[in-house]
């Protein structure tokens, strides 16, 4: 028997909420990681899993992932997340879609503020809307609604950014002309890489579990490969960008490449993975740092009179908090996610 998801997981959360959607019939739960900057905020993710306690368990990494991510990032936001489970092969109808939000608004609401909802995987800035409807405390509404939008863009290029850090600290330069670049997740942030990476003269390799996509990768001219086979093509960057969990002890040791940048949240199956991937010689830019141009927007645009060039200037800055956490590892001799924890510490520390 495999182990309780749960029990794998240290427990330091503010509060988790665990509820059945009285429309929906969902299990959905809310985790609240801390809210030391802030009200916490993190997207609300509609995935299929197993069992209702693997969702539990994810909303668990996934909230704790938030407040590394949001403190990294310099906001003076919390972290947290919400997980609606999807039993294996369940397909949700439209009504359906509109039931669950409704029943994630109301368990957001009564939490009474301390957590902040956005769109994240399996859901969008058209079913934020929705969520809206029961609780104020949602962002990344539509804009014709007089939200601010998803924040794909702003993600996309805040890992782009971070692309370029990696290879300047591989190549010594950030062209990318030319560099083989292997991107796993083709959805809103993966599809966007590509093609904007494919414009500057990339090589690129690419795959993801829709098949769908292949038509994407054959309009930029990229190879499409089978996704379990993605991460031992040699080339110069592996960018995942779909789920976490992806690099595990295995998938490291396959490797064919000499740098990891990617959108995916918690890559890392384990935290020793990180050490892992520095005895074979790859550099690794934690996930949480490169992914946060996402937060930065929402937290940024929904302030008064925000300023879209100052927002844009923000989100490009990850590149070069990237590149000290590679520093900061060389120079003290530690991993790059131990680099990245401490900075994020700092800030927390600070308060």
């Amino acid at each position: 028997m495999s182990p309780d998801p749960l029990s794998t997981i240290p427990f330091e959360h503010e509060r988790v909420l665990i509820t059945t959607g009285p429309r929906s019939g969902l299990v959905i739960s809310v985790a609240v990681h801390s809210t030391k900057l802030g009200q916490a905020l993190g997207g609300a993710r509609v995935w299929h899993y197993e069992n209702w306690t693997d969702a539990v368990a994810d909303s668990l990494r996934l909230s704790a992932a938030m407040t590394l991510k949001n403190a990294a990032a310099g906001l003076n936001r919390g972290g947290g997340k919400a997980v609606i489970h999807l039993p294996m092969g369940t397909a949700l109808s439209d009504e359906q879609k509109r039931d669950a939000m409704l029943d994630l608004g109301d368990a957001v609401e009564s939490l009474g503020g301390v957590y902040m909802t956005a769109e994240d995987v399996g859901t969008s800035a058209e079913l934020m809307s929705v969520v809206a409807e029961r609780t104020k405390h949602v962002c990344g509404l539509p804009p014709e609604q007089g939200g601010v939008g998803e924040p794909a863009d702003a993600t996309s290029e805040g890992v782009h950014a971070s692309i370029l850090a990696t290879l300047d600290a591989l190549y010594g330069s950030t062209d990318v002309v030319g560099r083989h670049i292997v991107i796993s997740g083709l959805g809103q942030v993966g599809g966007r890489l590509a093609k904007r990476l494919a414009a500057e003269g990339a090589t690129l390799t690419v795959t993801d579990v829709n098949m769908g996509k292949k038509d994407l990768a054959e309009s930029i001219g990229a190879n499409w490969v089978e996704v379990p086979s993605a991460h031992t093509i040699h080339a110069d960057l592996f960018v995942p960008c779909g789920l976490g969990g992806v690099l595990t002890s295995q998938v490291i040791e396959e490797l064919g490449v000499r740098g990891v940048v990617g959108a995916a949240n918690n890559q890392l199956a384990e935290h020793s993975g990180a050490g892992q991937l520095a005895a074979r010689g790859i550099l690794w830019a934690p996930d949480f740092v490169v992914n946060g141009g996402g937060v930065i927007y929402l937290d940024m645009a929904m302030r008064p009179n925000a300023d879209a060039a100052a927002i844009s200037a923000r989100v490009t800055q990850i590149g070069d908090v990237v590149a000290t956490i590679f520093r900061d590892s060389a120079e003290k001799g530690i991993t790059t996610l131990e680099a990245a924890e401490q900075l994020a510490a700092a800030r927390l520390d600070a308060v």
